[in-house]
């Protein structure tokens, strides 16, 4: 039997195994009157001994009031802290978002979540260094009324992490209902710089929707009451009034983009601010959509942070890309502007290489690449304060190619279309399947390159992908893009920001992009895929192995 046959036996077996465990357990707390109890996967029971933050998260259907009006149906993260102090755990007042959950690295916490939807759901911490049973595998997806317990040891740098669904095939339509948290790390390196905290530390989650006319959230042919639309006049998200055929299947394979952008959950959105230095943590968690993020006064961005915490030294782009999943932390000093001011962070207009696509598909409200408002911010009073960021933000390396076993010969992974099915290297999604290609060993780095070529994509055609490795963070070390797609890659390359620690990282169409990868502490299956969720969620995800 090969090691890979033998490990997928033994997680069919483990899986079924914590399924009849938690199903127990749950049921004998019932009898007894006590409150529910919970298994780690393998059915391990964790005491509560050691354990710094304890937290409960419920996924739950609710309504929540985003515009006037009926209040909208959604499916969203209710957070209870059981242990911890109180700064552990903040909700958002009215609000679909989940909790901002707080805590510092070295810290061991205990989440436990139960499944109070009508399908099955998992939790991915995306950006987390995990084994693979902490780290939201679909495979480990508990059915409603099941509770996963989650319990692990923070070991990431102070940085700006975020937690979403990650079940095979659903995840793009759970994260599009609500099902999104943000997770900061801080730490003794963040904590010595005296950058912003409390109100002028503000995270911005950016998300696009579209709405019926019932301000109910459209998502293809589904709706947040857990049931299918059967209103065939509902407006669909590619193109209004197109809920079925054509328009429904190049949605799912082309990814979801809604009409009306959210910050924080709000349409419209709009902030008054003090005039002194704030951090803003930005979060594009839009199922599909990238941001070309700018001032509308052309003021520069002075970026301090990428997905995986803090560069060596701030650093000024006229604009930002942000694909699906990725985090920017700015430092922005509204003292520079007069009191009364009103600012807009916009996206600025770009070529997504995906024109003659929208055309075949006749268009949608605001198609990707679009010019528009993203929020407004009305400069208050307040006190100037430190006019800039530390010089020096974080000890920082520069990334080392040559540590990696195959610095000579990358490991290529092509961003496939075949059949109307994505796929990498023309493999889709196997839940428990990683080929030799994938399966690395434990303690070791490598090379990869995510190829984007027009020869693998649709019709000769392609169009952006958002990879993102679970497990670990990796370092971008080089990009390269053929000719033909050289003026749509002259709009969006000065905005990218490869400096830093990455889990996500954009391949846009025509590009070559090679990172580095460390393998360290923990053996398992962990996937990696595009993040422009329809598109992970119809094949364009697989799994690597570690092996010790």
């Amino acid at each position: 039997m090969s090691d890979l046959k033998a490990k997928s036996d033994v997680f069919r077996f483990n899986r079924q195994r914590r399924r009849v465990l938690i199903r127990s357990v749950a049921a004998a707390a019932a009898a007894l009157g006590l409150p529910g109890l919970g298994a780690r996967a393998g059915g391990e029971e964790r005491a509560a001994a050691g354990i710094d933050v304890h937290i409960e998260l419920h996924a739950v259907q609710d309504r929540v009031a985003i515009r006037p009006g009926e209040p909208t149906r959604v499916w969203r993260y209710q957070g209870k802290l059981l242990r911890g102090d109180a700064s552990a755990l903040d909700a958002w007042a009215g609000n679909y978002l989940g909790p901002i959950i707080r805590v510092r690295r070295g810290q061991r916490v205990r989440i436990d979540l139960i499944n109070e939807l009508p399908e099955p759901t998992i939790i991915h911490w995306h950006g987390q260094h995990l084994p693979d049973d902490m780290d939201g595998h679909p495979r480990f997806a508990i059915a409603p009324g099941e509770r996963y317990v989650y319990d692990f040891t923070v070991m990431n740098r102070a940085g700006s992490y975020w937690f979403h669904p990650h079940p095979h095939g659903r995840t793009g339509k759970q994260v599009y209902f609500g099902l999104a948290g943000l997770f900061l790390v801080s730490d003794d390196e963040e904590a010595a710089l005296d950058l912003p905290t409390g109100p002028h530390d503000l995270p911005l989650v950016i998300q696009d929707r579209s709405f019926d006319d019932d301000n109910q959230f459209v998502y293809l042919s589904e709706s947040a009451a857990g049931a299918a639309s059967q209103n065939p006049e509902q407006r669909g998200m590619m193109d209004h009034g197109m809920m079925g055929g054509m328009g429904q299947m190049m949605a799912r394979m082309m990814g979801v983009l809604g009409d009306q952008i959210l910050v924080n959950g709000r349409p419209g959105a709009s902030l008054e601010v003090e005039r002194r230095p704030h951090r803003l943590r930005l979060l594009n968690a839009s199922n599909a959509r990238m941001y070309k993020l700018a001032w509308h006064d052309q003021s520069p961005l002075t970026v301090i942070a990428t997905d995986g915490g803090l560069l060596a030294a701030p650093l000024q782009r006229d604009y930002i890309m942000l694909s699906p999943a990725e985090r920017i932390d700015l430092w922005v000093d509204f003292g520079r502007w007069t009191a009364g001011t009103e600012l807009t962070l916009q996206s600025l207009a770009f070529d997504d290489g995906m024109a003659m696509m929208g055309g075949m598909m006749g268009g949608t409200a605001l198609p990707d690449g679009a010019p528009f408002p993203v929020l407004k911010l009305r400069l208050g009073g307040g006190t100037r304060g430190r006019a800039a960021p530390p010089q020096r933000l974080s000890r920082l390396q520069r990334p080392q190619a040559r540590v990696a076993v195959n610095f000579n010969r990358p490991k290529v992974f092509k961003l496939t279309m075949g059949m109307m099915v994505w796929g990498i290297n023309g493999q889709s999604f196997d839940m428990l399947g990683a080929s030799p290609l994938e399966t690395v060993k434990l303690g070791t780095h490598e090379v990869w390159e995510f190829r984007n070529d027009a020869a693998t994509g649709m019709m000769g055609m392609t169009m952006p992908h958002s990879m993102h490795v679970h497990g670990l963070q990796f370092r971008v070390i080089g990009r390269f893009v053929a000719g033909g797609f050289s003026r749509q890659y002259g709009t969006v390359k000065a905005g990218f920001v490869d400096e830093g620690w990455k889990d996500t990282v954009l391949v846009m169409p025509g590009e070559h992009v090679r990172i580095l990868l460390g393998f360290a502490d923990y053996p398992g299956l962990f996937p990696y895929h595009c993040h422009m969720l329809e598109h992970e969620d119809s094949g364009l995800m697989r799994n690597y192995l570690v092996k010790e």
